[in-house]
């Protein structure tokens, strides 16, 4: 893999002086470290046969990742797996850095593909070659295109995708029935074509007396805008990225993120669209009846099931532009540094396999299946409403790469606060992407510190 020599002696400085301090530093930092774990980060040696898997999955992903672990267990001994979860985002992100370069990595870790690209750059991921996917009996053809094709950097493969999880529309059925918005199968009209999609609102919100379709941009809540508004951006074709040269130049287009905005601005006035929600409140509108249009990621569908008596469905969020986009991300497995002999190489492939054999469990939670033999099997057809927005996964764009970017990231939290601010009325779009400039540009010009 071709490193900068900046990367190389930042690296090497960092593996000389947190060598030592790395592994403390992880034990502190989490106490869902259990003893075997801290055994292995400490130097005393694990099982050969056990082998380390790291990843972020709380909730209902959780308890399906804890079933696809049982699997693995299942076929290979009780003493085959040692699995941790850490806590969601950046400090997930930190740990699996310091691990790695304090030479303490697990065997396999997760991450998210716009999360994946800043590892490999920083030199902290090994390459998944043709022959490590060929020891399992694995291809490039095996994968949907999209994430397959976003995961390829510096001609190599840097992740193996286990889904592609979007932004999708959820509706209570009911509402839209009411009206006039449902086919007869109960799912939702096409409403591609920004006049079509208005028009949906106006009657949406004559039925339920108010808002229509809700965005949760209060409380914190950074993602959900920034999701919604990247989806729009890249529905113009041709668009020019946020963000280039791996994060260091905004190139965000002016003209377009003004369209996106004042266009929402616009369903705000119009009380079409939520002025200021939370999350959970947001989401409590649609499950209620208040609204009949919420978007959120389609990870939200374990909530939607829960909800005694509640009537939903799930669809691609429209083409209301140019060409078809959703914004999305994939989890993904990959292969920290470190020295592996090269049985230890087909036992984290083994297990990888093991987890995409098993992905219809984690299809089950939402998220698209990335594995073509799961994707394309009539089990995962057969889901309902989960099959009804694969298509999704066809237009998927992930985050543009950089140190400080991707899901749960400093970028997103800076730019989906602005984009809030703007749903609220409290900024126009100008003076937001004003705020975006200021407060982005010390990563600008900061390089990577991995």
């Amino acid at each position: 893999m071709a490193m900068s020599n900046r990367s190389l002696s930042r690296r090497g400085f960092l593996a000389a002086g947190l060598g030592a301090a790395a592994v403390p530093l992880l034990a502190g930092c989490s106490s869902n470290l259990g003893t075997t774990v801290v055994s292995g980060l400490f130097g005393t040696r694990l099982p050969t046969d056990t082998l380390v898997y790291w990843n972020l999955f709380g909730g209902g992903d959780g308890t399906r990742m804890e079933a696809m672990e049982a699997g693995y267990r299942k076929q290979y001994g009780p003493n085959s797996l040692q699995a941790t979860t850490f806590a969601w985002g950046n400090p997930y992100y930190t740990k699996v850095t310091l691990a790695t370069v304090g030479n303490k990595p697990p065997d396999v870790a997760v991450s998210h593909l716009t999360r994946a690209k800043p590892l490999w750059s920083g030199g902290l991921l090994e390459p998944i070659t043709e022959d490590d996917l060929a020891l399992v009996g694995l291809s490039a053809s095996d994968f949907s295109k999209r994430p397959w094709d976003a995961q390829r950097t510096d001609g190599q493969n840097i992740a193996i995708p286990l889904d592609t999880h979007p932004i999708v529309a959820f509706f209570n059925a009911d509402v839209c029935k009411k009206a006039g918005l449902l086919t007869s199968a109960g799912r939702l009209k096409n409403l591609d074509d920004m006049d079509k999609f208005e028009a949906a609102l106006a009657a949406i919100s004559k039925v339920t007396g108010g808002v229509a379709m809700t965005i949760p941009n209060v409380g914190g809540e950074t993602a959900t805008p920034w999701r919604v508004f990247w989806t729009f951006y890249n529905q113009h074709k041709g668009v020019s990225p946020f963000l280039s040269d791996n994060g260091s130049k905004l190139t965000v287009d002016a003209d377009v993120w003004g369209e996106v905005n004042d266009r929402l601005q616009s369903w705000v006035k119009k009380g079409w669209v939520n002025k200021a929600l939370d999350y959970a409140t947001a989401e409590s509108y649609m499950f209620t009846g208040k609204a009949g249009i919420y978007l959120e990621g389609e990870w939200e569908i374990t909530t939607a099931q829960s909800i005694k008596g509640l009537k939903f469905g799930m669809a691609p969020i429209p083409t209301l532009y140019d060409t078809p986009a959703t914004q999305a991300d994939s989890h993904t497995f990959v292969l920290p540094r470190k020295d592996r002999t090269d049985e230890q190489r087909k036992q984290a492939m083994l297990f990888i396999k093991s987890m995409l054999d098993q992905s219809l469990t984690w299809a089950k939670g939402g998220h698209i299946p990335a594995y073509l033999p799961v994707a394309d099997s009539a089990a995962y057809k057969a889901l309902s409403p989960q099959s009804d927005y694969a298509s999704a996964a066809e237009h998927a764009v992930y985050d543009d790469p950089a140190w400080y970017g991707g899901s749960g990231s400093t970028f997103e939290g800076i730019v989906g606060a602005q984009l809030g601010l703007i749903q609220q009325l409290a900024l126009t779009p100008q003076a937001a992407l004003q705020g975006v400039k200021d407060q982005l540009g010390v990563y600008l010009n900061t390089p990577s510190p991995l």
